[in-house]
């Protein structure tokens, strides 16, 4: 695992020789070493065709690649507008965040892309929407580790086939593991007449793994 926390917005990549990370450009704050830093066409987009799903609908978040040459190593300090940073392992399953909450990733994680319209027909873009993430999702799936960026710091809470777990949309970043989601509504006669607690929408999560929360409702 190539990430070390600095601070809660700043992580420090560890580059051995031969060794590839993504990052969002404009992300790296100082480095030391033979580090080479080239753009990324594809690299977190899931492939051209997520690239170009993501271009279409204008999600797309311009990445670069971080690599240091053989026989060669080195460190790079990562932050981005000040974001609280959240590191979080991969062993063997799958990340589901959406491109612009990824500051930076080991290349050793499998890229793609999720149309939320297959995720649950019109819900599932209903749902992309509430939460922000647009029409399209990225996945992390592998060993290694990635690094996700949160307004006022993140929490992770565990999710089990007995207890599911519900999140404002606003509030959530990501989500690990075989877990299902969908948006649940609570309006009712005081919603409807301005008089509800304004949660009208709900996140539901179940089955097992982890959803990460952010201690805000603001969008990055």
């Amino acid at each position: 695992m190539a990430f070390t926390v600095l601070n809660s917005r700043m992580v420090r990549a560890q580059l051995a020789p031969g060794q590839t990370l993504f990052s969002q450009r404009g992300a790296m704050l100082a480095y030391t070493g033979e580090v080479r830093f080239t753009p990324s066409i594809t690299g977190g987009q899931g492939g051209v065709l997520g690239m170009i799903g993501r271009r279409v609908t204008g999600e797309a978040t311009p990445l670069m690649t971080v690599e240091v040459p053989p026989g060669s190593g080195g460190t790079v300090m990562f932050g981005c507008g000040g974001h609280h940073v959240q590191v979080i392992d991969l062993w063997g399953e799958t990340l589901h965040v959406e491109a612009d909450r990824l500051l930076a990733f080991d290349g050793t994680l499998r890229q793609g892309t999720v149309f939320l319209g297959a995720q649950g027909g019109v819900m599932g873009v209903v749902r992309g929407q509430a939460t922000g993430q647009g029409l399209f999702t990225t996945t992390l799936q592998g060993h290694g580790s990635a690094v996700v960026m949160a307004h006022g710091g993140v929490l992770e809470l565990p999710i089990t086939p007995d207890r599911p777990v519900h999140v404002d949309p606003q509030a959530y970043v990501a989500h690990r593991g075989e877990v299902r989601n969908r948006l649940s509504t609570a309006i009712g006669w005081r919603e409807l007449v301005g008089r509800g607690s304004g949660e009208a929408f709900q996140l539901e999560l179940s089955g097992t793994g982890t959803v990460y929360v952010q201690a805000s409702e603001e969008k990055l």
